[in-house]
């Protein structure tokens, strides 16, 4: 009886059903890494616009000549021990091998001796094969991620994206001196009306829904449309410089168009928003001219806390120029630790707005007291929470003892034509129930 012989060094063929294969192949899924690659970018495209304080730890494992799995979960477990230190802090394991942290609240020098130890522990028995992505020969890189947004997204996306054709990346170059000044010549030309928006400040205590509900309503221009419509393939905001100078040809095309017309006022209060270099250009003082005395107590100059930050001598004089002129102030950009750290009252500011950021909720009982007590102690100065994007943040405000709200959520409520303090009153409602 002839048989069939299996040719010499052939391997014996395991025959499997289909289950069996699809239980295979979800095993084999299971066993690969769970990578941070698109967690680490939602994260990075959604703090594009909050990235005060937020500092970026990059440590390149992925430079190692002798690189080993084990070595992220190695780095995480010891940069894991700043985690409690701080006001926030998160760790990504990157799909190359690299670990990056993003932090607020630590000392430089404390984050620096930990990079230092983790260098130590891996150069001491590998070597580093190339400079990392940033032109440095070290195995870490700290950075103020506002300064370098450009260059990590970049990273980011190239490695998440890889070679692939289908998808490309989101992030733009910077725009250049040259794009900017090519900019700058068309603006007085320049229609800003499509690209004007109001949004109200609003009182949470009022009853009715008629003006006097309305504390002042905010003019602001949409960087990002005004980004579409004139510069596509550019980011305006990436060079930091750039983007001030370009926001103050914006306030001047603004005081320009503004020059011409005032009777949308009608009687209500505005804000500005401004670079302080701005409040004394020749446009502000043209603006102010046209301006009828009695209407000057009805402008609010937002001033943004790092004009007063770089600048504080000029924010003094701004303040009282203001305060000769009968126009209002309003600090613009505040956090909880600017609130409790910042002598507002001091400023001769008649508003400070601060940012709603959902961190806050996470504040422990300590920190919430503090932030509460300032408020409360505030005699001149009317706090409002702007960027409410939920019913969640206008309470927060209200037991903070803040009474001036702002934000896409005050504006949904008051779409459907009731007041904010009708909405908070059917949110209490519901939570009791």
């Amino acid at each position: 009886m002839s048989g069939i012989r299996a040719q010499p060094g052939a391997k014996d063929r395991v025959w499997m059903s289909a289950q069996e294969k699809q239980a295979a192949a979800v095993a084999a899924a299971d066993k690969r890494p769970d990578y941070d690659n698109q967690k680490l970018l939602k994260l990075l495209r959604m703090a594009k616009s909050e990235l005060a304080g937020l500092r970026l730890v990059h440590l390149h494992l992925s430079l190692l000549k002798d690189r080993d799995a084990s070595h992220q979960t190695l780095v995480r477990s010891i940069v894991n021990e700043m985690a409690s230190k701080a006001s926030f802090f998160q760790a990504f394991a990157l799909s190359n091998g690299d670990v990056i942290c993003l932090y607020k609240g630590l000392k430089l020098s404390a984050v620096t001796e930990v990079c230092l130890r983790i260098e130590q522990i891996f150069l001491s028995k590998s070597s580093m094969i190339s400079l990392n992505p940033y032109k440095d020969n070290t195995l870490y890189s700290i950075m103020e991620l506002s300064l370098n947004f450009v260059s990590v997204m970049r990273f980011i996306e190239e490695l998440h994206y890889g070679d692939s054709d289908s998808v490309q990346s989101e992030t733009k170059p910077p725009i250049t001196l040259e794009e900017m000044s090519r900019l700058e010549k068309g603006m007085p030309g320049f229609d800003l009306s499509p690209f004007l928006f109001n949004q109200p400040v609003v009182d949470i205590g009022a009853r009715h829904n008629n003006d006097d509900q309305y504390e002042y309503f905010e003019l602001y221009i949409s960087i990002r449309h005004v980004q579409e419509r004139l510069c596509p393939n550019y980011d305006l905001t990436a060079n930091k410089w750039l983007f001030n100078y370009f926001t103050s040809s914006l306030d001047y095309s603004m005081l320009r168009a503004l020059s011409h017309g005032l009777s949308f006022m009608r009687g209500r209060r505005i804000a500005l928003n401004m670079n302080l270099s701005t409040v004394f250009s020749s446009n502000f003082v043209k603006f102010d001219e046209t301006l009828p005395i009695d209407y000057r107590s009805n402008v609010v100059l937002e001033i943004g806390k790092g004009d007063l930050i770089e600048n504080h001598r000029l924010f003094n004089e701004v303040a009282e120029f203001a305060s000769d002129k009968k126009y209002r102030i309003c600090l613009d950009a505040l956090t909880p630790f600017w609130v409790t750290n910042l002598d507002i009252e001091s400023l001769n500011c008649d508003y400070a707005k601060i940012f709603w950021s959902p961190d806050m909720l996470d504040m422990d009982d300590e920190s919430r007291d503090a932030f509460a007590d300032r408020i409360q102690a505030q005699r001149r100065c009317q706090f409002i929470m702007a960027r409410c994007d939920t019913v969640s943040s206008i309470i927060f405000a209200q037991q903070s003892g803040i009474r001036l709200v702002q934000g896409r959520a005050v504006d949904n409520i008051l779409r459907k034509g009731v007041t904010v303090y009708e909405a908070i009153g059917a949110a209490h409602e519901i939570r009791r129930d």
